[in-house]
């Protein structure tokens, strides 16, 4: 029984702190959508925040219903724990009626005595003398039993009626969730059917999106490439010096690893890569404050049917004057600048690389040493949306991994 609390209360607090971090994305996510709304114009970022709203609001009845659940099931327990408190509280009654019907016709101080008297020896009167005594201790410590399981009854009862005031409550605030939900919908609906009408602006935005997309990856791939051959350089000539310095020859690197695109780390880059690997689903936000508005991987358009998205990493949703910061401590491999989508600033941890992109102003250069947490830049206002948008990428080598399995949440 006590196992089950304690699961419950485990359970119950989880809940809490996942219900209210969603309510905090949504109070956000408000927020970002009345600085869109200043527009006037339904924009396809407006779009986007009320498909996370959708999300947002969907995880928080999920949420609800499961809370409500284990509401129900510790209804169920606590019924029982009554049922068998009943049971053991008449079962005590019983008993102590028997003792006191024994007591009234004990009661008699001739009888006690007469009782002690009739002993056919002195150890059978002790006998009884003790047993007389063991007899009234027992009567008290009925009575006291009875007292204690009342209590005990009174509790549960208590906390029946409180479960049941909760989930009553909880009913209440999913049924206010779901009409809120259902607005949203509505919303979106709208916003689709508006944007549907500007068909040709979004296919040259999109294709806009994605020649940047392609421009951030090609400057990715070579800054990679480039390291990695200077860092393989290095090495080489690391492992000639000690050749000299101890007469001994490296081993042969096998001709499976050399097909293997790998970048060649120093013990202190080996130590950041090992870190950064063991931090992964912890890392901090690359914005103190963010919704994802795009998540990673292939995606239909929201709105152009038949179309296909590809997104290299995550879109983070902020608000305007927002500052992107290193999600770890690492070395800046590059700063480039692509026409249409403003500046990146990439961060080498090890084999790791974090990319922050759409960024108006940067605060780091290429070399410098960065901290965790560090501001590095100034995400791009888009005043013609309304818009403060942070494209986050990381790659481990040259491979695209998912932002949102390693950042906390």
């Amino acid at each position: 029984m006590f196992g089950a609390i304690e699961t419950y209360a485990q359970s119950k607090n989880k809940l809490e702190a996942n219900k209210n971090q969603i309510e905090k994305d949504i109070k956000y996510i408000n927020r970002l959508l009345n600085e869109t709304k200043k527009n006037k114009q339904v924009s396809l970022g407006e779009l986007l925040l009320l498909n996370t709203q959708i999300s947002s609001r969907e995880k928080l009845m999920n949420n609800i219903n499961y809370e409500i659940g284990i509401i129900e099931r510790t209804i169920i327990i606590n019924i029982k724990e009554i049922k068998n408190l009943e049971d053991q509280l008449n079962k005590l009654k019983e008993e102590y009626k028997k003792i006191l019907e024994y007591s009234l016709m004990t009661r008699n101080s001739y009888n006690k005595i007469v009782f002690l008297f009739s002993s056919k020896s002195f150890y059978q009167a002790f006998k009884r003398l003790k047993y007389m005594q063991s007899y009234s201790e027992y009567r008290i410590k009925q009575a006291e039993l009875i007292k204690q399981t009342q209590t005990k009854l009174t509790n549960k009862i208590n906390e029946l009626t409180n479960k049941k005031t909760e989930k009553k409550s909880l009913l209440n605030q999913n049924e206010q969730e779901k009409i809120k939900l259902d607005r949203v919908k509505v919303d979106k609906n709208n916003a689709i059917k508006s944007l549907q009408k500007k068909e040709k602006e979004l296919i040259a935005s999109l294709k806009e999106k994605e020649k940047n997309a392609r421009a951030l990856q090609k400057a990715i791939e070579k800054i990679i490439a480039d390291e990695m051959a200077k860092a393989e350089k290095e090495r080489k000539l690391r492992e000639s010096k000690k050749e000299k310095e101890t007469g001994t020859k490296a081993p042969d690197v096998k001709k499976s690893e050399k097909n293997l695109i790998s970048y060649s780390m120093t013990p202190e880059e080996t130590i950041f890569s090992t870190n950064f690997a063991k931090n992964k689903g912890s890392l901090p936000w690359p914005v103190e404050k963010g919704v994802i508005t795009s998540s990673f991987g292939e995606h239909s358009h929201p709105v152009l049917k038949d179309v296909k998205t590809m997104n290299n990493g995550i879109d983070i949703g902020t608000s305007n004057g927002t500052e992107a910061r290193a999600v770890f401590e690492g070395k800046v491999s590059g700063v480039i600048m692509i026409p249409g989508a403003n500046k990146a600033v990439i961060i080498r941890h090890g084999n790791y690389l974090s990319v922050y992109s759409n960024l108006k102003d940067v605060y780091v250069k290429m070399g410098d040493n960065v901290k965790i947490k560090q501001n590095i830049g100034k995400v791009f206002f888009d005043e013609e949306n309304s818009k403060t948008e942070l494209h986050f990428e990381i790659w481990k080598d040259n491979i695209r991994l998912n932002p949102a399995h390693w950042i906390a949440r």
